[in-house]
């Protein structure tokens, strides 16, 4: 059993010897052997055991790296030099990475334990991690519903005790939406914070690497190593590095936006009460409560499937056979291979965005669509930009439901990319994001509570989760 709440009560469990880190890592081996049902992993890191010596003797001599000994799951689209990079898709069976992704060797630069890659929506393209090639994973609070997606490898990981933190990549709500479905904590942070060198693409102006943990402490200090510049990511900024870790909790009050967009219909009522409780607990500690207006959320849903799956028909067209990954086997002509292992490789739901994104890209129809959905980002943004000159936070739910039934919602691609409504704006905008758990349905379900912050204003994000765990 894991006795213990976070990092720092692990690393001192260790030092007064009441916590070998072998045993530790040996409990999560047997724990990830024990549930192979949720389908959390893609692959599991068993030689991760031979780190766990070395790296407790230098926990006890006082030379460890600031996450020594914490046991991390990576979602299968960020690079592992010398292991499978497969992103749940067929079209890369077989890959090995030639490299390391850099937010990953922060952390293995900082005594991390890697313990294996976890299930995603292929090409991180989904919100209930059912577009798997490796098959759907499943929610352990309820093994009939999905875990959410597309990080839910990662979120199942951390919620059924299979590892300490995951880390997984948020390109619309892939770290947040998980994360409200399995009852734990996930950080989308400011695009630019996290290096993306080493994630695959699906949309690179959206793309971000983000953890998911069982507490706010975790997510922090995770934060805290994969943050920072990177001149190996053109986008990765460079700017003063807070202490995530340090919290300013004492005496703060925050200033806190409701936009009455995100509390309208289509919103489950038992999390839009559980969450309006929240908000009176928050008003009743001090904390100022005000209403705002976001006017151009509408068009969020809409923007975001244009622009992402414009990016994403151009990233993915470098899989194609001819390099690496899967090739067909039944092609005579050069023109028969890409076409051959694109359409044997790719699946069904990675085909459908590439074929939307190079509809909206093509002559005739990219004024109508590209263009017309970049000045409504421009329009997103600016909306977001006047509410944080009022407010330090902004509050809604992650999710307009609780975690749905597999297989619920798979024939209908409208009412499951309208899982995202509330979280492709802060990618839109490239915020920050938190999902936290506040309670459960009638179900049992988990119900997740998001709150934004302006850009690389993480530090307010940790501290209000600071301040909602107490």
């Amino acid at each position: 059993m894991l006795n213990y709440k976070n990092h720092s009560e692990k690393i001192s469990l260790i030092k007064e010897r009441k916590l070998s880190l072998r045993e530790n890592v040996t409990f999560f081996l047997n724990r990830i052997k024990g549930n192979i049902n949720f389908n959390a992993f893609n692959f599991v890191f068993e030689d991760c055991i031979e780190s766990v010596d070395l790296i407790e003797k230098k926990i006890m001599n006082g030379s460890a790296g600031k996450s020594a000994g914490m046991v991390i799951a990576v979602k299968d689209v960020l690079a592992i030099k010398d292991r499978p990079l497969t992103c749940s898709s067929k079209i890369l069976k077989d890959f090995n990475s030639l490299y390391t992704a850099t937010a990953i060797q922060k952390l293995i630069d900082e005594d991390a334990i890697v313990i294996g890659k976890t299930n995603c929506d292929e090409f991180a393209m989904g919100s209930s991690n059912e577009n798997s090639a490796f098959g759907a994973v499943k929610n352990p609070v309820d093994l009939s519903r999905v875990p959410g997606g597309s990080s839910g490898g990662s979120a199942v990981a951390v919620a059924a005790n299979l590892c300490d933190v995951a880390l997984g990549s948020d390109t619309g709500g892939s770290i947040r939406q998980p994360a409200a479905f399995c009852g734990i904590y996930g950080l989308k942070p400011t695009y630019g914070r996290v290096s993306r060198y080493g994630l695959t693409a699906f949309a690179s102006s959206f793309d971000t690497i983000g953890p998911l943990a069982k507490n706010i402490d975790n997510i922090a200090l995770v934060l805290s190593v994969i943050s920072g510049f990177d001149p190996k990511d053109s986008t990765s900024q460079n700017i003063d590095l807070p202490e995530f870790n340090s919290f300013q909790t004492v005496n703060k009050k925050f200033k806190i936006g409701l936009p009455k967009e995100y509390f309208a219909e289509g919103l489950n009522e038992e999390i839009k009460n559980t969450i309006l409780e929240k908000v009176d607990q928050l008003k009743k500690a001090g904390h100022e409560i005000i209403n705002i207006e976001l006017p151009h959320t509408e068009y969020s849903i809409a923007t975001y499937y244009i622009l992402t799956t414009a990016e994403a028909s151009s990233n993915l067209a470098r899989f194609d056979g001819a390099r690496y990954g899967y090739r067909s086997k039944e092609s005579n002509t050069l023109k028969n291979m890409y076409f051959n292992s694109r359409t044997e490789g790719f699946g069904p739901e990675v085909k459908r965005r590439i074929m939307l994104g190079t509809y909206v890209l093509s002559a005739g129809y990219y004024d109508a669509y590209y263009r017309k959905a970049q000045k409504a980002r421009r329009l997103l943004k600016q909306d977001f930009d006047k509410a944080f000159e009022k407010v330090d936070l902004i509050l809604t739910p992650t999710t307009p439901t609780t975690a749905f039934k597999l297989g619920e919602k798979s024939s209908d691609p409208l009412e499951m990319y309208l899982e995202d409504i509330y979280t492709t704006s802060a990618n839109l905008a490239g915020i920050p994001g938190i999902s936290i758990p506040i309670g459960k349905d009638k179900h049992g379900l988990p119900i997740g509570m998001q709150l934004m912050a302006n850009q690389f204003d993480e530090q307010k994000l940790l501290d209000a989760g600071k301040i909602l765990m107490s």
